[in-house]
């Protein structure tokens, strides 16, 4: 597909979005090691550092939670949890500063797709977190047919995405940028429907073959889940490395409306975990990506 995402803000339905992913909380071996590469790797501001908690995000916003625990077992691939955080990009410049900067810092690339509504690149952290770099097409070129929007893999055009990005050098992660979405590996995608979908309130939006997605406010998708590795696994033996909390930010009548189908108090934030342990965290937002 040749259309280039034209757009120099993130597109107005995932801004007017009543889910959007706040906080991603991830549990590491090596804090030192894991902060530096998302410092130096994805550009992320370094908002705090403690013995055992790192902060980092855009300059204004935290994106990303890391918590040391060095007795926390290693979690296997086969099991629920993350298969990756996906970073996106304001613009399609953006990104290709960004895949200049990795080229020169021999980042080790595991991927790189067409996705028909997105543009992908793929890698991972030193302990083994996925993590997509993305930019979106604008909305109203998606397209939708009878499993949802289309979202197909396909080649990636590395060097037209390079070209792009010829005026922009790369100076960190941009401020507007954000954590798009997050894709979880999960025991079964029913149950995972019925968590995702029916308890948090998020739409189907693709069918997938071993996968499924989920949006909020006619985004592509804020979550997803597969079990292309983790067909059948059983609930998360925690404390473990890898995804420790997802913070959803919701529009007041979204969570009052999740509150509600979870039988929950209606005073402070909504803590709810999935059917393998993962824990979301629901909190009050207006919409303030811009």
């Amino acid at each position: 597909m040749t259309l280039a995402a034209t757009a120099e803000a993130l597109d107005p339905i995932l801004i007017a979005a009543p889910h959007r992913i706040g906080t991603v909380s991830l549990t590491v071996h090596d804090l030192e090691r894991v902060l530096a590469f998302y410092r130096d790797a994805l550009g992320l501001a370094v908002h705090a550092v403690s013995a055992d908690e790192a902060v980092l995000g855009t300059e204004d916003r935290p994106l990303l939670r890391l918590r040391a625990d060095r007795s926390a077992k290693v979690r296997s691939p086969r099991e629920a949890g993350l298969f990756h955080t996906a970073f996106l990009m304001p613009s399609r410049a953006d990104l290709g500063s960004w895949l200049a900067h990795a080229a020169e810092a021999r980042l080790p690339l595991q991927g790189a797709s067409d996705h028909d509504v997105s543009e992908a690149i793929y890698l991972a952290d030193p302990e083994g977190n996925g993590i997509e770099v993305y930019v979106d097409r604008p909305s109203t070129t998606w397209v939708h047919g009878p499993d949802g929007v289309l979202m197909r893999s396909e080649p990636l055009d590395l060097q037209d995405l390079v070209r792009a990005g010829r005026e922009r050098p790369w100076s960190g992660f941009p401020a507007r940028g954000t954590v798009g979405h997050v894709h979880l590996q999960v025991g079964g995608l029913t149950p995972a429907e019925s968590f995702y979908g029916e308890l948090l309130g998020f739409e189907v939006t693709c069918r997938y073959p071993g996968a499924t997605f989920f949006g909020s406010g006619g985004y592509h998708h804020q979550l997803a889940t597969n079990i292309w590795n983790s067909r059948g696994a059983p609930e998360r033996e925690l404390p473990s490395t890898g995804l420790a909390e997802v913070e959803l930010l919701a529009a007041p009548a979204a969570l009052e409306a999740a509150r509600v189908r979870a039988e929950a108090s209606a005073d402070g934030d909504l803590l709810l975990r999935d059917p393998w342990g993962t824990a979301f965290r629901l909190v009050p937002s207006a919409p303030q990506i811009s």
